[in-house]
């Protein structure tokens, strides 16, 4: 991993030229820096999104081929619809998200996180893995090493509902199944990889759309104190969606606490690595989502 002074930055992205990337949340934050980075390389980039609407207006004058569809990954139906209509892809790139949200439940009865943050992109992966050329990315986060998986009670219907611990619980989950995923394709000889990284403490709507007053003070404050630009929290998840990375690698900020700086090689909880957890959370989200290992 580079460690020079300036670190890496988007002038040292390779070309993407031919390639196709779905990106998922890519009408605002993360999502849409990333989609116009690779926009701006020569990728087609397919924004997909909850309103398209939202996505042609943010991408308005940006250049790039994007293609904006619809896509509620906190809908299964949804899902279902978005990967039969999506013939090929390079690389998907899993970034939708939302954060320290009241207790709800989706349409399939989830809760929101649980299912925003991983049942969805569970199932999206594993339907699009036949039509995947190159690899999945999932966006983490640091906040995954608070995290605490009851794969019996996933979606908090017996355990007491706190809005921190169920996002930190989703999290855990994105790189419980980034590291089984990446087991699962090597087992069967894929030449497909799975990587992942996590933006540090960026400024973006994420902090201060939380649905509690309280949350979203604290997110606008850290967004003016130690958030780092867009610009540059999503160059670990460009980093790892377009260098030549192995398979499991999981990349961040190389900063105090992974808070800022340029992207590097990171660590990852213990329960991030549990490979008991890793087959355990795997079965939970077959069964809740009715989507299985394809490969």
């Amino acid at each position: 991993m580079p460690r020079d002074r300036l670190g890496w930055s988007t002038a040292q992205m390779p070309r993407q030229d031919g390639r196709t990337f779905v990106v998922t949340g890519a009408s605002a934050g993360l999502g849409l820096a990333t989609a116009t980075a690779l926009g701006a390389a020569g990728a087609q980039v397919v924004l997909a999104v909850r309103s398209p609407d939202k996505a042609r207006a943010a991408v308005s004058g940006a250049a790039g081929d994007f293609v904006i569809r619809r896509l509620d990954v906190a809908d299964l139906s949804s899902v279902r619809a978005f990967a039969d209509e999506t013939p090929h892809v390079d690389v998907l790139v899993n970034n939708a998200g939302v954060m320290s949200l009241p207790r709800s439940q989706t349409v399939d009865g989830f809760e929101t996180q649980l299912a925003t943050n991983h049942l969805g992109h569970f199932a999206l992966t594993n339907l699009l893995l036949p039509r995947l050329t190159d690899r999945v990315v999932v966006v983490g986060s640091a906040a995954h090493r608070a995290g605490v998986l009851d794969v019996n009670d996933l979606n908090f219907t017996r355990r007491p509902y706190h809005p921190y611990a169920a996002y930190a619980a989703s999290k855990l989950a994105n790189l419980v199944f980034l590291a089984e995923l990446q087991r699962r394709l090597t087992a069967a000889g894929s030449t497909l990889r799975a990587v992942g990284a996590h933006p540090g403490y960026t400024s973006t709507g994420i902090q201060v759309g939380t649905g509690s007053r309280v949350f979203n003070r604290v997110g606008s404050l850290g967004n003016r104190l130690v958030g780092m630009p867009v610009e540059r929290g999503v160059l670990p998840i460009l980093f790892v969606a377009t260098l030549d990375v192995p398979g499991n690698t999981y990349v961040g900020p190389r900063g105090p606490r992974e808070l800022w700086g340029a992207p590097v090689q990171v660590g990852r909880s213990p329960r991030a690595g549990d490979p008991a957890l890793a087959k355990a959370l795997w079965a939970s989200s077959e069964a809740l989502t009715g989507v299985e290992w394809p490969l």
